[in-house]
């Protein structure tokens, strides 16, 4: 069921942002589905609370994955994952 909840969002969300999955995973190919996932959700401007049920992971979990993502993305400490991803693409 999440897997099929997943493919709806991710249908809607390409609708929504043709290039965003496109883009980031040419410029970053060693992204995982987890980590597309996130980026869809940051992107939508969802705070660690909102993402966290669903993604069925803690707060804690969320905060750690944004942490590894945000190394993945290479992005400056001073730069905030949410803005550059909302500006991506």
């Amino acid at each position: 069921n999440d897997q099929e909840d997943w493919k709806h969002f991710e249908d809607n969300f390409k609708d929504l942002h043709e290039e965003f999955f496109k883009q980031l995973k040419e410029k970053f190919p060693r992204l995982t589905h987890k980590d597309l996932k996130l980026c869809a959700y940051i992107k939508m401007n969802l705070s660690t609370k909102e993402i966290a049920p669903l993604m069925n992971i803690s707060m804690r979990g969320v905060e750690t994955h944004r942490y590894r993502l945000k190394k993945k993305l290479q992005i400056e400490n001073d730069t905030s994952i949410t803005a550059y991803l909302i500006n991506f693409s």
